[in-house]
């Protein structure tokens, strides 16, 4: 007798979303706004229970680094399945695991490979966050942590305390209290009003509060930053301001954690974004793509570090069997075909391409990011800039731009300050014809929306 639910038929989306929103909490977020029930989703595209077609430039939050069901990880998942494999063994030895663990070690920078210890946490990027601030503190003998403005690690309480977002910390009181915050050079909206001279005037701060004797920063038991700023709204750390950090770091003991849970496995350009700086932290927190679109987290650290005991950071699901064999397979195809260098190519090609919208569409602050990581930053065109030229953000526009996207196919969402940034985070197998519909649809979309937000 069969227990499995009939889905010949789609179901009726109305209904499941009316469903969804009755019965889930008042927590949930892209729901909220993606208002589409899909049943089936090949590569880029996504198919609604209604029939209609979308191309995903979410991708699962950048989980998706192949888009959906590529065949390599399909083939992966099944062979596990055939061979009667456990899907589930805690931390325990597995072929898997060992397969996994060989792919990772060939894909990290060298110099820490040759020196890496791997953690395999709860399956979520910030459970991972959670582990390197437990693995730094107990290496160091220290509390505190140096994060950044703008900057995003989690939920759990303390990757919530290294991240920026005020909104979601004011109900908890004292959250942040062991969280040294720390300016990220922000060109466009430039904490200290300098523009471009924001990472120069940046790692000259950082460097003289860590040794300021009455500047009220106790020496921290890590620095955890992002080489791109997800969440923050795609802003991209100036390549010698990373590289400050890390000489900043190092000479102060300071173990430097780099947050790679959305910009890993190619998505930037390079394997690692922090590897464009030609640097290497002490600590690298990977999640999302890194499990080939299933749940798994790790911490890869230096070995010097590794001073913690037995069942020190546990968790029941540190990596299944299905998630290690996709995320081996996912590993060694996005190293076989190359595709951080096809994400530099295409995602140059973009932001060029998005510049000359930028000349058409006057809401269009800025755009940057990194390989097919991209921002688009929607101002008010018609409001006085500031002393940096950077105009008021416009998160009633990028709302209505995002709406306008989704009716035109296209799954896009927002980020940054204000919620004024659009994403895009293709898969990294998007196509050249794919890519030329993205930015038809975007444009649409900014169009329709800026008529409607002059109106």
């Amino acid at each position: 007798m069969s227990l499995a639910i009939d889905r010949t038929a789609p179901p009726e989306p109305s209904g499941v979303l009316a469903r969804q929103a009755a019965r889930e909490s008042a927590a949930r977020t892209y729901a909220r706004n993606l208002r589409i029930v899909p049943v089936h989703a090949q590569g880029m595209t996504v198919t609604g229970a209604d029939g209609r077609r979308y191309l995903d430039c979410l991708s699962g939050a950048g989980t998706l680094a192949l888009g959906h069901n590529h065949p390599v990880v399909v083939e992966a998942v099944q062979q596990v399945i055939q061979r009667g494999a456990p899907w589930h063994a805690l931390d325990i030895a597995t072929p898997e695991k060992d397969e996994f663990t060989d792919a990772l070690f060939a894909a990290l920078p060298p110099g820490l490979a040759r020196r890496a210890k791997v953690h395999f946490c709860g399956p979520a990027g910030t459970d991972a966050v959670e582990a390197a601030l437990k693995l730094a503190r107990t290496a160091t003998g220290r509390i505190g942590v140096a994060a950044f403005t703008g900057g995003y690690h989690g939920m759990t309480a303390g990757a919530l305390a290294a991240s920026g977002g005020v909104a979601v910390k004011e109900p908890m009181a004292g959250v942040a209290a062991e969280a040294t915050r720390l300016p990220y050079p922000y060109a466009y909206r430039c904490p200290f009003g300098l523009g471009d001279a924001s990472g120069e005037v940046s790692a000259r701060y950082v460097e003289r509060l860590l040794d300021d004797p009455n500047g009220g920063v106790v020496p921290p038991a890590a620095m955890i930053v992002e080489a791109v700023q997800g969440e923050g709204g795609v802003i991209p750390a100036p390549l010698p301001w990373l590289r400050e950090m890390r000489r900043i770091t190092a000479e102060r003991g300071i173990p430097l954690i780099a947050d790679e849970v959305q910009t890993g496995v190619g998505r930037t350009g390079t394997m690692w974004a922090f590897e464009a700086a030609d640097v290497e932290p002490d600590v690298m927190v990977l999640s999302k793509a890194i499990g080939g679109s299933l749940p798994l987290a790790v911490v890869v650290y230096a070995d010097h570090l590794d001073s913690w005991a037995p069942g020190a950071h546990t968790g029941t699901f540190r990596g299944t069997t299905l998630a290690m064999a996709a995320g081996a397979a996912t590993l060694r195809y996005v190293r076989a075909e190359r595709l951080p260098e096809r994400a530099e190519a295409l995602g140059r090609r973009l932001r060029a391409e998005l510049e000359g919208l930028a000349k058409i569409h006057p809401s269009i602050g800025q755009v940057r990011g990194r390989g097919l990581m991209i921002g688009i930053e929607l101002v008010e065109p018609d409001a006085a800039p500031d002393r940096t030229g950077a105009r008021p953000a416009a998160p009633a526009l990028a709302a209505a731009v995002r709406t306008e996207c989704l009716r035109r196919g296209l799954i896009v969402e927002l980020g940054g300050r204000h919620d004024s940034v659009v994403r895009l985070l293709p898969p990294l197998v998007m196509t050249d014809e794919e890519a030329g519909q993205v930015l038809d649809r975007l444009d649409a979309a900014l169009a329709e929306a800026g008529r409607g937000h002059r109106a």
